[in-house]
């Protein structure tokens, strides 16, 4: 449940990952369809939720906390359109729920995906399937991505239990903002044992936003 706009303030390790080299405009925009799901580029619609989540200190828990207020103005310029953050919407309602991100070009050296959600859909299995989803998207999908890295507080077991439900693994740890972080990877492509947990996507939708 990384924060991905905030670089990390120590070394961590950096697996595996080819460069993107295809054009983005090859694998996004892309909206995916799951059981009770939409995943959607995030708009201008969705900055309302979106700064819920920034705010929330329930969700920012495990994350150094609200976001600043300055910072939120920026992430308003940034969040409609993005490269890779998908906003989560109930597909009965439409109603967004949370954001999940995938960033094949993380600093961390392989395709990063991170998550947040707002706590009424916490304990419903809606961040496995999300997460899920995305992941399994990306590893098909996103050009140079061989593996998918994830960083969350260790101590926040309810996003290591999501992690590793969906098929990642706990490779490493290491201090980031002065708290310890557990790094998960999924098993190299092509023969990843993890992939058949992932909750699959049942459609594919690539078009403009």
């Amino acid at each position: 449940m990384s924060d991905a706009d905030v670089p990390p303030v120590s070394p961590s390790p950096s697996p595996t990952s080819a460069p993107v080299s295809a054009p983005v405009s090859a694998w996004w925009p892309t909206t995916l369809c799951t059981e009770r799901l939409v995943l959607r580029p995030a708009g201008e619609q969705d900055l309302r939720v979106a700064e819920v989540l920034w705010r929330d200190e329930r969700v920012r828990a495990y994350m150094g906390g609200p976001v600043s207020e300055d910072r939120i103005r920026m992430r308003r310029a940034y969040l409609p359109g993005a490269v890779g953050v998908f906003a989560v919407a109930l597909r009965e309602t439409g109603a967004m729920i949370g954001l999940v991100t995938i960033d094949p070009r993380s600093s961390r050296g392989a395709t990063e995906v991170s998550y947040q959600l707002l706590p009424e859909s916490w304990g419903l299995g809606l961040g496995r399937e999300a997460v899920g989803a995305a992941v399994g998207w990306a590893l098909d999908s996103v050009p140079g991505t061989a593996r998918i890295v994830a960083v969350t507080r260790a101590a926040n077991r309810a996003s290591c239990r999501l992690l590793e439900s969906i098929g990642m693994r706990c490779t490493d740890e290491l201090v980031e903002y002065g708290e310890r972080q557990a790094l998960y990877l999924t098993a190299p492509a092509p023969t990843s044992p993890g992939r058949d947990a992932v909750p699959a996507a049942t459609g594919l939708l690539p078009g403009a936003l």
